[in-house]
């Protein structure tokens, strides 16, 4: 009766501590499906955070500036323009001072040979040389041929014409720059704008009411809607 009994209480230890084992196993199972939830969706938001903030910071790096825009204008001309990507106004620009480059070089030429003819119309020719009979002082010759086509009036009327010209050209060459600047600012600032192509003009003839007069008799007009 003692063996049954010892028997029966070994038997029941077996049992319990084999449910003992797997109800550790199940609570490993368990503890290990957690830290595996816990550790992979954290993982992915903080992957997610990071992408998301490359993609912020991709994005204002991609940002037009304005400011850059009118900096490599104001340091080299058409700069700006490639700046914006406006490749094509680079040529215009360039060909733009090379137009007033030409002409301030062809006013200054102009200037210069009219004022030496008029230096010696209106100075050297009105002096008086002692005379010498081995021509010690001999008389100047003329600088160009200016001075010998044109009197004095008109040598001075021309060298006044292209001294004007002169300083308009510089003049005209500063407002040229000023407005390549300008124009890489306005395309800066219109760089990153989301323009419609929807656009649409609608013309509808406007009539008045039936038995609707003014003091000058009947009238009418037009209606115009523009979308955009």
């Amino acid at each position: 009766m003692i063996n049954k009994t010892r028997f029966i209480i070994k038997q029941a230890g077996q049992s319990l501590q084999v449910f003992s084992s797997r109800k550790v196993c199940k609570l490993c199972s368990v503890f290990i499906f957690l830290v595996v939830f816990c550790i992979f969706p954290g993982t992915t938001v903080v992957a997610q955070d990071t992408t998301s903030a490359a993609k912020a910071a991709a994005a204002a790096k991609e940002i037009h500036s304005p400011r850059k825009a009118t900096i490599y204008a104001l340091v080299l001309p058409g700069s700006g323009q490639i700046y914006n990507r406006k490749y094509w106004k680079v040529p215009i620009v360039y060909l733009g001072f090379g137009t007033m480059i030409y002409f301030i070089h062809k006013n200054n030429i102009y200037y210069k040979d009219i004022k030496e003819a008029y230096d010696y119309v209106a100075v050297t020719q009105k002096e008086i040389f002692p005379p010498t009979w081995i021509n010690v002082f001999p008389y100047p010759e003329p600088p160009n041929d200016y001075a010998k086509k044109y009197t004095e009036s008109q040598l001075k009327s021309g060298m006044d014409y292209y001294r004007r010209n002169l300083e308009v050209s510089y003049i005209f060459t500063g407002v040229w720059y000023l407005l390549t600047v300008v124009d890489a600012v306005v395309d800066a600032h219109f760089f990153d704008y989301d323009i419609n192509s929807d656009l649409s003009l609608k013309v509808n003839p406007w009539i008045p009411a039936f038995d609707t007069r003014n003091a000058y008799g009947f009238s009418g007009g037009l209606n115009l809607s523009l979308r955009f």
